[in-house]
């Protein structure tokens, strides 16, 4: 019988590329929100006779096949999940793979993926892993993968499910449940994928280096994305959905002000177009430069929205917020 694993990816709503260690640590209070989201990212895992290791992915159409999983160390071809299953020293098994989300969405669904793999192979070798431990596993298996430093956030959701606040302390991240109606925020929020894939790992990798270079504008712009975090998170618990709102814009003015790339002439007349039809404010979901945006308004005006949307060349996206995190079976 196969072990199957999924887990949902998410849409951050604030707080993004502050996540990243140790970025958050010059900013006293920093911390992430995010909703988890139905769009899952699925592993399977069937037995194979003797120490055999194939790895399939549905999405790209790409397959890896090894004698050994020692022969999967410093594999180019599906890269994290080789690495992943190398960390776990697989043995007579295929792993299979499919996302539910575009590639490059920018829904975090590498993470989800990587975090629904990292726990269906703990579960098949029965190693027990605390949950920090197990995410902390997939984010350093990750960086090592895209050979960049990788967020916090990302993992928790695909973990967790849930809408949440992920405090950024010295101590390690605080995963905090945000108990508020998961309805009626999603019958505010539109997410469209542009046709534009993201690259988050060099746009993030451009900003984390200006930061730590001492660059102020880039200081000033982290100091008014965690401000408007905590504003939002307030507004949130408070179901305030205009301020919401007005906290996403300001969100999304903050992040175009971190580097020229996370905008693009594309994104920037489907957020007119989402306006002009009653959005009431938009951003980019994960790092920019493509992917999916979400665009926000008033469940009244959503259907116009989702309407300009679509003609203008995005791709509507129907999901729910998931309040279910990784899920077996």
């Amino acid at each position: 019988m196969p072990l199957d694993c999924s887990a949902p990816t998410r849409i951050d709503l604030a707080g993004g590329t502050i996540d990243i260690w140790p970025l958050y640590l010059f900013h006293g209070g920093a911390q992430t929100l995010n909703v988890a989201i139905s769009l899952r990212a699925h592993a399977s895992l069937e037995e194979l006779s003797g120490e055999r290791v194939i790895i399939r992915s549905i999405d790209t159409g790409r397959s890896v096949e090894v004698d050994h999983w020692s022969e999967l160390a410093g594999r180019d071809e599906l890269k994290l999940l080789a690495r992943i299953l190398h960390f776990f020293r697989a043995r007579g098994v295929t792993l299979t793979t499919r996302g539910e989300s575009p590639a490059g969405a920018g829904i975090a669904g590498s993470s989800a993926l990587n975090v629904a793999v990292c726990a269906v192979m703990a579960r098949w070798t029965q190693t027990e892993y605390a949950a920090e431990t197990l995410l902390q596993i997939a984010m350093n298996i990750e960086a090592q993968a895209i050979e960049v430093p990788t967020g916090l956030q990302d993992y928790r959701p695909a973990y967790y499910g849930g809408i949440a606040a992920i405090e950024l302390r010295p101590d390690g991240p605080c995963r905090v449940a945000l108990e508020i109606d998961r309805e009626a925020l999603e019958r505010r929020i539109v997410l469209a994928y542009t046709g534009e894939p993201r690259h988050s790992g060099t746009n993030n990798w451009d900003i984390y280096k200006r930061h730590l270079d001492g660059d102020r504008h880039v200081f000033d712009c982290f100091e008014r994305i965690r401000d408007t975090a905590i504003t939002m998170r307030h507004a949130l618990v408070r179901e305030d959905w205009s301020e919401v709102g007005r906290q996403i814009s300001a969100e999304w003015e903050n992040r175009k002000r971190l580097a020229p790339g996370v905008t693009t002439p594309a994104i920037d007349a489907l957020i007119a177009r989402a306006g002009a039809a009653g959005a009431t404010a938009a951003k980019v979901c994960g790092a920019g430069g493509g992917g999916c945006l979400i665009c926000y308004a008033d469940p009244h005006d959503v259907p116009t929205v989702r309407d300009a949307l679509i003609a203008g060349g995005a791709r509507v996206l129907d999901y729910r917020i998931e309040p279910e995190g990784l899920r077996f079976g």
